[in-house]
């Protein structure tokens, strides 16, 4: 089933009981965030604010909020599109068996963008800025964010929509220095699609035109978050997965419309052209800070006469952007590993914020004949993923051989992490990228955009039972006073708040002499923290506060460690310092007060009764 707007979307899902209705007047500031976020956490249907304060305009939130929903949406062109991508990565197939995979040479075909002529339901009207709902996330957002927007940007070298970017980029709406109603700012990196195509303009010293659709059909947000093959187009993948061909066309200062987009904002920016930007509350759980982003001024908003603005909401992990995350690896999963030889599988774990960690499991097929296998292909593998697109953000890259354990899964945090433990030679297999990139929205580094990597390559026998708890006879020296097991192998520590990261290496020396006559095979890893048992409480808290806190080079410690001929290891217990730093950002809190006003919309009689 195509959708061919929001509206119908909407519909359908209210008729099948996949969405309510908010009907009462919603404050965009912080409320409406925060009834997505408790109706998200409870699993529940996608939301629709009629009654938005300050804007005449209604908002949808929570359309992907869980994959079965998603797989209702696209209920009827999800295999198709799974199939499109895979041939995308593999032509050969198609090829080989030309008749099986017609029907997905059609639809591909079928799918190619439509320009229309002006006369379509987004020309229907315009609109400023600040008349669009304004929603605030997080307390100290630095103002109203569009959170679900699809920006599209065309290649100077290469003009026209086949050659065009469409992403998913936060866009500024207001606040900082923004002159109201007409200027607006663009939060991306400079290696993503948009980045590539402002600095063809910037060297050509042209404006870049800027189109920022936000609604229409749902396959539209999808395919702006999609990361597809070399080749195949946003827009196209969008008219296959939607079964509808991308309407647009170009107004008459030169911008491409979406016809289908409920709003689209157009916009220049000129070439080196900054302003302050953030902070924003973002998926790793933390604000990202303020810093100069490029600055779009604003040329007109256009709208539809029904319009509805679509908007989500982000924070730690699991979010809606989690749901989103299953859907595209549902749809990519297979191509990624075709893409890496030797690489079987690959995990960015949602519950570390996506980036920081990934889980991976490759060949090792370098040592069949020896009789205590080492890891050599995975490093080499290793080595192409942190190489590979948005993988290369990764700060931590756990890889596993196949062949210690066929039936292992990148997606069982817990028995993966085992898996690694029981395994680990800490003199040999940690491999140490320094003075590197890593997400922009990662705060443990060095500074913006600047930390360090590792890769923890096992393969083997296992060489250890872990601990499953403290033993009797086991102690930490003070000012170590509380300590908890976090799972099979790992313990949580928790720091004194009084040690700063300057008295790590004294800490490191009253450790290595406190356990010199001490078996510690069993505890192959120590997380320093804030607080144990907030850390010990789930496998979730610890991946999130172990990964987003760290940089690998700066706070990865050992008990016994050593350095031989430039490759750094340990004897005892690898020490990962996962503490809060000053330089990092702060940690995502929720208002009491709005929070209190959910709880009464949950209440029998409130919008909410029966939904949290």
């Amino acid at each position: 089933m195509g959708y061919p707007s929001l509206q119908a979307c909407v519909a359908d899902l209210e008729k099948n009981d996949r969405l309510i209705r908010i009907k009462e007047e919603v404050d965009p500031y912080l409320q409406m965030a925060a009834i997505h976020l408790r109706v998200f956490e409870h699993q529940g249907p996608a939301i629709l604010f009629e009654n938005v304060k300050g804007s005449k305009f209604p908002a949808v939130s929570n359309l992907f909020g869980t994959l079965d929903r998603s797989h209702f949406i696209f209920r009827d062109t999800l295999d198709k599109i799974k199939t499109l991508v895979d041939l995308k990565s593999d032509p050969i197939r198609a090829i080989k068996h030309p008749f099986k995979y017609a029907n997905v040479a059609l639809t591909a075909l079928s799918a190619l963008p439509m320009k229309t002529g002006k006369n379509v339901p987004v020309n229907f009207g315009r609109t400023h800025i600040s008349e669009l709902p304004q929603i605030v996330n997080w307390p100290d957002d630095g103002g109203p964010f569009v959170t679900m927007p699809q920006v599209y940007t065309e290649d100077a070298d290469k003009p026209g929509i086949m050659n065009a970017n469409l992403g998913m980029y936060r866009i500024q709406m207001a606040g900082n220095d923004y002159i109201t109603d007409q200027e607006i700012g663009l939060h991306y990196q400079l290696h993503r699609g948009i980045g590539v195509h402002q600095t063809k303009a910037n060297a050509k010293g042209q404006p870049l035109k800027v189109s920022i659709f936000v609604g229409g059909p749902p396959s539209h947000p999808v395919a702006a978050v999609m990361p597809l093959p070399e080749g195949l187009s946003e827009m196209t993948f969008a008219g296959a997965l939607g079964n509808r061909r991308f309407r647009y066309f170009y107004d008459s200062e030169g911008f491409c419309i979406s016809a289908d987009a409920d709003f689209v904002i157009t916009g220049t920016v000129m070439p080196h052209e900054n302003k302050m930007e953030g902070p924003f509350g973002d998926h790793l759980g933390y604000y990202s800070l303020k810093h100069p982003f490029p600055l779009l001024k604003v040329h007109n908003i256009y709208h539809r006469k029904d319009a509805i603005w679509s908007f989500t909401v982000v924070g730690r992990p699991p979010q809606e952007d989690t749901s989103f995350g299953a859907l595209i690896h549902e749809i990519t999963g297979s191509a990624i590993p075709k893409e890496i030889p030797g690489l079987h599988a690959v995990n960015a774990v949602d519950a570390a914020g996506v980036h920081p960690l990934l889980f991976a499991i490759g060949s090792e097929r370098y040592t069949p004949y020896i009789k205590e296998r080492k890891p050599q292909e995975i490093l080499t593998i290793a080595n192409h993923i942190l190489g590979k697109s948005q993988l290369s953000l990764a700060k931590f890259l756990f890889i596993a051989a196949k062949e210690d354990d066929p039936s292992l899964n990148v997606n069982d945090i817990g028995g993966f992490l085992k898996h690694i433990l029981q395994r680990i030679d800490l003199t040999r297999d940690l491999h140490f990228y320094t003075k590197t990139t890593i997400d922009t929205l990662d705060y443990s580094g060095s500074g913006l955009n600047s930390g360090s990597k590792v890769a923890v390559t096992v393969a083997g026998d296992i060489k250890r039972e872990l601990w499953t708890e403290i033993p009797a006879n086991f102690s930490m020296p003070r000012p170590f006073n509380n300590y908890k097991m976090v799972m099979p192998g790992v313990l949580a520590v928790e720091i004194p708040k009084h040690i700063s990261s300057e008295d790590i290496g004294d800490m490191i020396s009253i450790l290595d002499n406190h356990f010199a006559d001490t078996d510690l095979n069993g505890l192959p890893l120590m997380v320093f923290c804030d607080d144990a048992a907030f850390t010990a409480q789930n496998l979730d808290n610890f991946v999130w506060v172990t990964f987003t806190r760290s940089n690998p080079s700066h706070d990865m410690y050992g008990v016994h460690s050593f350095t031989e001929h430039k490759h750094w290891g340990c004897k005892g217990p690898l020490i990962i310092d996962a503490r809060i730093k000053p330089h990092h950002a702060p940690v995502l809190e929720k208002d009491a007060a709005v929070e209190k006003l959910v709880d009464k919309m949950g209440e029998k009689g409130g919008s909410l009764y029966g939904v949290i």
